[in-house]
């Protein structure tokens, strides 16, 4: 008899839960008839400024986790520059003659002709224009202007 109660008390509750939603249903599908009552506004309905949105970006400049790399930005586009056409200096005529160094030193001096005239030269020297970067017996190095040559010994 316990479970017979048990049973009759969960059929009443299952038909009032189903009499509630029957009711919300039919109250659903047949409204009512009420009238509606019309509200008049005496002012005039003023619709307000719109305000424009806050923009902004987001720079997402940080490290990837997964990756272990900074994100590559857009390459900023290159100008081309102007190429200067560099004067070119003439050409010198430069000969080696020889050297001639001291018994215990490591100081040479070098016999250079620059357009025909001899000088004496020693390392980081300059004659003529012409600047004598080092040297050794079988040649040497010369610039002038924006040239530098190597110049062989005459013999």
């Amino acid at each position: 008899m316990k479970k017979n109660k048990k049973t009759y008390l969960l059929l009443a509750m299952v038909l009032v839960i189903w009499g509630i939603l029957g009711f919300k249903i039919i109250g659903a599908i047949n409204p009512s008839s009420e009238p509606t009552e019309i509200m008049d506004f005496p002012d005039p309905y003023v619709a307000t400024a719109i305000k424009k949105r806050d923009t902004f970006s987001i720079s997402a400049n940080y490290r990837d986790p997964f990756l272990g790399t900074m994100p590559e930005g857009e390459a900023p586009k290159r100008i081309a520059k102007k190429q200067v056409k560099k004067t070119e200096t003439p050409k010198k005529n430069i000969m080696y003659s020889g050297s001639v160094a001291e018994n215990g030193s490591n100081k040479r001096l070098f016999f250079v002709s620059i357009d025909g005239q001899q000088h004496i030269m020693s390392r980081n020297e300059s004659v003529e224009g012409v600047k004598l970067i080092r040297g050794n017996k079988e040649s040497i190095l010369v610039r002038y202007g924006n040239r530098t040559e190597i110049i062989v010994l005459n013999q």
